[in-house]
């Protein structure tokens, strides 16, 4: 995966951030999803490198990035935490101004980076979320029933860090895992069996519920995303039947675009074609 690119670590102060770049162009971050790592991307990248310089991080407590140590606030792993360390990569690489693409827990970063860094932001995609203050303000039995893990991974610790250690293999492939290429789930699930990335990921979530969520209570009405905003997600996952994804999106940005795809939740590994073609036109336009 990923070859003619550099596989490089970024100490940004608060942390190291495991950090691959390749091709040439305008800058393009690109941020995974849970329980994934940057190798998400392993099928788009390299295309978008064609026309790009790309650059692909493991977020803070994912994969082999940094694990800060914990506070009792969850602040070390909320999403304006983990937009810090970004905003800091893209600085050291030599970019003060970039594009950026995000799935899942990345598209939360990325739409927060652009919040709190709107000066930095080209343009930014998200993909198969909604903002994390919309996702708790509309939670009713669906929404808990279907994203439960929201609820457990958020519980104190460290109930679901031992719930999850005492099997991770299960917990990992609870999803459908068989959309992953084989060596893609290996590195999943590699990183998966680390107890301080569990333990990390519960922060995670921990700070969506606490801290990420009064964020986005803070800027609601208040703060809008200045760039243009691309939103895509699955036709088949839960998004597409439950939210009017564009119209909860365009409460928080005035420049929004996008649509369903033909797939599930995991967009970049699902529906490699489509997902590159959308984040291209977006970007080269």
């Amino acid at each position: 995966m990923f070859e003619g690119f550099e596989d490089t670590t970024i100490d940004t102060g608060e942390t190291t951030i495991r950090v691959r770049r390749g091709g040439s162009g305008p800058p393009l971050l690109l941020l995974h999803g849970n329980p994934e790592t940057h190798a998400m991307w392993h099928l788009v990248a390299p295309r978008l490198a064609q026309d790009f310089t790309v650059v692909a991080t493991d977020l803070r407590g994912y994969g082999d990035s940094g694990k800060p140590t914990t506070t009792p606030d969850h602040e070390p792993y909320s999403k304006r935490a983990m937009a810090r360390d970004q905003v800091a990569v893209m600085r050291q690489l030599g970019f003060e101004r970039f594009s950026l693409a995000g799935h899942d827990r990345g598209g939360r970063v990325a739409y927060r980076l652009a919040l709190d860094h709107p000066e930095r932001v080209e343009k930014v995609a998200v993909l198969d979320i909604i903002p994390t203050g919309e996702a708790f303000r509309r939670t009713d039995f669906r929404f808990a029933m279907g994203y439960w893990h929201w609820f457990f991974l958020a519980q104190p610790f460290d109930l679901p860090e031992r719930i999850i250690g005492a099997d991770p293999e299960t917990y990992f492939g609870r999803r459908n895992t068989d959309i992953f290429a084989p060596e893609a789930r290996a590195e999943y699930l590699r990183c998966f069996k680390n107890p301080e990335v569990v333990h990390a990921i519960c922060e995670d979530y921990r700070a969506g519920a606490t801290y990420d969520f009064q964020l986005d209570e803070a800027d609601r009405g208040v703060r809008k995303i200045a760039s243009p905003l691309l939103a895509l997600w699955g036709l088949k996952g839960a998004l597409q039947n439950w939210y009017d994804v564009l119209g909860i999106w365009r409460d928080w940005a005035d420049d929004v675009r996008g649509r369903a795809l033909d797939c599930g939740h995991f967009l970049p590994e699902e529906a490699p074609d489509e997902t590159y073609q959308e984040l291209r036109a977006f970007f080269k336009s």
